[in-house]
């Protein structure tokens, strides 16, 4: 299968820009690598447990909930009820706010610990998100490869590295027809927390 970028040479996007909007560098090195040692120490790590194939499975990766009091979330199968924010997190919330042009309430946070860390297909189409979510992903850390893929047609599958410091915004329709991984690697990789502001109605 051809895996293609969301980059074609120095610009165009491959997926249309009203789906995807990817901006690295949004942090500095500095900022993230401040940032990342903070969200280490600070957040209330917590990793679940998935029903698959009927056994109880440890999830692949490190996650907690934040936000707005009441925005209870639910995936997995599971309910999730937000912890307050933290200074570090507001201050990050402050930035992606002001560059998407809209207030979040809550955050998804994911600590992948190394190449064997991953989130496997899904779209994020909840109802409580609403009928088409933007979404804003920080990453920090660690470069890992994020797939992207239609839900009836898996030829159509696009990758980019979404790299330290990074956003990525992900908007319109894509979760209604496209789904997304972050896949496992077989390569000795370092760390990476990943923040994905949402809106909770």
């Amino acid at each position: 299968m051809e895996q293609l970028s969301f980059f074609d040479g120095v610009q165009g996007l491959k997926l249309p820009v009203d789906l995807m909007d990817y901006r690295p560098g949004f942090f500095t090195r500095e900022e993230s690598a401040n940032l990342m040692d903070a969200l280490k120490q600070t957040i209330n790590w917590q990793q679940e447990t998935i029903q698959m194939y009927g056994k109880l499975l440890n999830t692949p990766r490190l996650t907690a909930w934040y936000g707005d009091n009441y925005k209870t979330y639910a995936f997995s199968g599971k309910k999730f009820d937000p912890h307050p924010w933290t200074p570090e997190l507001l201050s990050i919330k402050q930035r992606v706010d002001e560059a998407v042009g809209m207030a979040f309430n809550s955050v998804l946070l994911n600590d992948y610990r190394n190449g064997n860390d991953s989130v496997a297909w899904h779209a994020d189409d909840e109802p409580e998100l609403g009928l088409n979510p933007t979404i804003a992903s920080v990453s920090f850390g660690q470069a890992r490869r994020f797939d992207v893929r239609h839900k009836l047609d898996h030829k159509l599958k696009y990758s980019v590295e979404l790299e330290n410091g990074s956003l990525l915004i992900m908007k319109g329709d894509l979760q209604h027809h496209w789904e997304h991984q972050v896949p496992k690697s077989t390569r000795a990789l370092k760390e990476r927390i990943n923040l994905t502001f949402r809106v909770i109605s």
